[in-house]
């Protein structure tokens, strides 16, 4: 049997009243609020109904968050967690949550599954947690919430999940005697002791084997992640970046149907590993982001896909972008290497040190323009990657101002993943203005130089770029500052009519030079 998900019916203000665990009274206001064919919420008032966390009350899982937490603040604690996990997992989850803070107010609850418990709360039914996280992660939850008669939970002894939650279960209430929501394999032993099991996102072969179990088992249902969640979460819009690979090609009037084809398979190449280095970002990332104006919007941040498909994902980007750029050359296939790495080095350790963060964003969007000359043989010219690296540091401090700017108009702290103050605006503005003004005089030199003659017969037309650029530059700049730009600054460069006319005019310039 199906239960159809009816939580639309749930006014915003209803659900504001579960998450901030208001009493009786102030919840009772909509207690006439119903979920049809949620099984016997309201008659079972004798049955306690208790409730599973990770992957069934939070579109999410605390062991995988707090994991990547603890690698971003400290990488060498992966031996720590290898030598807790040899001790067992209930000793893994004390070393993880040790001075670690969930932040139940920002998790991504399922709707569902809050409205089910509100409905057994308000018809006077009680109400428990029994979660496999730690029991400080659990208390967090069921303080946050205040809808809960008590919890169970992983102490530092006992890892909570499956024969062993089973067992509390029955020493608590009874075979048959509580009701139990769960999601995975490790619920099945609870399920076959629950007077009536409720499953949500379970896989079809744990499915399978409830229905087999408890022919009377109820199944919400839940859609899954879409093509369109996965696709936000590979960024498809950023890949608009890897066209930077043909600018090698196009900088060294080389441009020839196999040097495209060449490039057009880079540019997949570094597609493929961008994507991989975003979704291990927003994995370590997973807290901070659920803090922030549009990154909270992130499918891994809302939970829309769940974290261990985004894990799988990762080493399947990888092999997809390896397969693509070894045929090219071994050397393309180490420079999308070292790009993997420098991004992983900046999602755990870079991006929190002052102004290296930037220079390392400089530098992977450098690494594209060196894998373009890579892939199709071309050297790489020294005026091109000192203006590369001048505009990115440029476009990657604009960035900051932006993130920065944020977090002071909301009236919020300095963000704690990077090491950067509100009070440092200004001087970040500054910044970005003098490394992108920088890259135009490096135009303007490079312009009146004799080089540029072997490869244009009117380059004095090329300075006619200065201009274009500087007036890009400073109208990104002011709208930074008007809080007009709402976006990554290459985002934004590539949404706003402006932006796209003066890159128009950009590229014409350099057509008549020829």
């Amino acid at each position: 049997m199906t239960v159809k998900n009816h939580v639309d019916s749930l006014s915003n203000s209803d659900m504001t009243e579960i998450q901030s665990g208001v009493g009786d009274a102030a919840a009772q206001r909509g207690a006439d609020t119903a979920l049809p064919n949620l099984p016997d919420l309201e008659t079972a008032v004798d049955t306690p109904l208790v409730v599973d966390l990770d992957g069934t009350l939070l579109r999410s899982d605390l062991l995988v968050e707090t994991a990547f937490r603890r690698l971003a603040r400290a990488p060498g604690s992966i031996f720590g967690m290898l030598g807790a996990l040899n001790k067992g997992k209930a000793s893994l989850k004390d070393f993880l949550c040790a001075g670690m803070d969930c932040a139940p107010e920002t998790l991504p609850y399922d709707k569902t599954i809050l409205s089910m418990i509100r409905l057994a709360h308000l018809a006077g039914r009680k109400v428990y947690l029994a979660s496999a996280s730690h029991e400080d992660m659990v208390k967090a939850v069921a303080d946050h919430l205040g809808i809960f008669t008590g919890y169970y939970a992983t102490t530092p002894t006992v890892n909570l999940s499956g024969r062993a939650k089973a067992e509390l279960m029955i020493k608590e209430f009874g075979s048959k005697g509580f009701d139990y929501v769960g999601n995975a394999a490790a619920d099945l032993p609870v399920w076959e002791h629950a007077r009536q099991p409720i499953a949500i996102r379970t896989p079809p072969s744990v499915s399978a084997r409830l229905r087999k179990m408890a022919p009377h088992a109820q199944f919400i249902e839940d859609n899954g992640a879409t093509l369109r969640d996965w696709a936000r979460q590979f960024r498809v819009h950023q890949y608009s970046k890897n066209a930077l690979v043909f600018v090698p090609m196009i900088a060294a009037h080389a441009l020839s149907f196999q040097n495209l084809f060449v490039s057009v398979v880079a540019a997949l190449a570094f597609c493929m590993a961008a994507s991989a280095c975003y979704i291990l970002n927003d994995l370590v990332d997973l807290q901070e982001d659920r803090a922030h104006r549009t990154k909270r919007n992130r499918p891994l941040a809302r939970g829309d896909i769940p974290l261990i498909h985004a894990m799988l994902a990762i080493p399947i980007l990888l092999i997809l972008g390896a397969v693509l750029a070894l045929p090219l050359s071994t050397s393309f296939a180490v420079v999308l290497m070292i790009y993997f790495a420098m991004t992983t080095a900046y999602s755990f350790y870079l991006k929190k040190i002052l102004l290296v963060d930037v220079l390392t964003l400089a530098g992977l969007y450098t690494m594209r323009l060196l894998g373009g000359a890579v892939a199709i043989g071309v050297t790489l010219s020294s005026w091109l990657l000192v203006f590369a690296l001048s505009i990115f540091v440029s476009l990657a401090l604009m960035k900051r101002f932006v993130e920065l700017t944020a977090c002071a108009d909301a009236d919020r702290a300095s963000p704690e993943n990077r090491d950067y103050e509100n009070v440092d605006l200004s001087m970040i503005a500054a910044l970005s203005a003098a490394a992108g003004f920088n890259a135009v005089t490096v135009l303007a030199l490079y312009v009146s130089g004799h080089t540029v003659t072997q490869l244009y017969s009117r380059p004095e037309i090329l300075l006619l770029v200065c201009p274009i650029m500087t007036y890009w530059i400073g109208r990104a700049l002011i709208l930074a500052q008007r809080r007009q730009m709402q976006d990554d600054p290459v985002v934004f460069a590539i949404k706003d009519p402006m932006s796209r006319i003066s890159g128009i005019a950009m590229l014409a310039v350099f057509v008549l030079a020829i």
